[in-house]
């Protein structure tokens, strides 16, 4: 929300999952699959006396999936944003400790000097808004020339190229708005780039945020506007009607 206009404009990611994503059908059967094989005590208890609760339970599995990974990468979100800001991040579970560890190691090996973390970026001429990780200036290994670069930080099991969407969306806001409300003119972007953090291990890869993908980004914009609001609007009511007619009870209960 603007906080002087009160204004709520669409967000970044909203308008991101306007993308398609045919991949998913199928990876929501793997998991439930998996749900099934993995709990077989649990399947054939419940398919003896509890039909509808072993579908939710089934049916659930993608989500419940979701949720945990979630959870972590919230998590972490919040303990690299003040590993960023330079607090002493002590005690953290062990779900959490290699990503302390390898978070640490990235601000040891690329030395980033912070601009902004977690401020939310608004376009005014295009009206869309979202939450940065971070902006911040690091040193180009081929130049050797500092740059400002938007990055992101990703937890999930690979990276994925709707993050060019979003990280060129948030190159071509108008403004920052910070925490406490005030606003400040959006810094020259020179690059992006996506930090990729599992338990493992991690990676600092560039991302493209070019005028081209900001096109793909201003379409799927359209789009949003198309699925939220226009499709509602294109069909109007009935100018003819046959068959048989509705009562006016028919009409009363609805």
């Amino acid at each position: 929300m603007e906080p002087t206009s009160g204004h709520k404009a669409p967000g970044v990611t909203s308008i991101i999952s306007m993308l398609p994503k045919p991949f998913l059908q199928y990876w929501s059967a793997r998991k439930t699959a998996e749900a099934a094989a993995d709990n077989l005590d649990v399947v054939n208890a419940l398919a003896e006396r509890d039909r509808d609760a072993l579908v939710d339970f089934l049916k659930a599995a993608p989500t419940r999936y979701t949720k945990s990974r979630q959870n972590l990468g919230t998590a972490a979100h919040d303990m690299f944003e003040r590993q960023i800001r330079g607090e002493d991040v002590r005690r953290v579970g062990p779900d959490l400790a290699p990503y302390k560890r390898h978070f640490a190691e990235f601000l040891d090996r690329v030395q980033p000097e912070l601009i902004s973390a977690e401020d939310v970026m608004w376009s005014d001429a295009h009206d869309y808004a979202g939450s940065s990780d971070v902006i911040m200036r690091i040193t180009d290994p081929e130049t050797g020339l500092p740059e400002i670069v938007i990055g992101d930080w990703k937890t999930s099991k690979d990276t994925y190229p709707d993050v060019s969407l979003q990280l060129t969306a948030y190159k071509n806001a108008d403004r920052i708005i910070s925490a406490d409300g005030s606003s400040r003119p959006m810094p020259a972007i020179q690059a992006g780039a996506v930090l990729h953090v599992t338990d493992e291990r991690w990676a600092l890869k560039p991302v493209e945020v070019s005028d081209r993908v900001f096109g793909v980004f201003l379409a799927l914009r359209q789009v949003f506007d198309w699925d939220r609001q226009m499709s509602k609007e294109v069909i109007g009511k009935a100018i003819e009607s046959g068959g048989r007619l509705e009562s006016g009870t028919e009409r009363r209960a609805k």
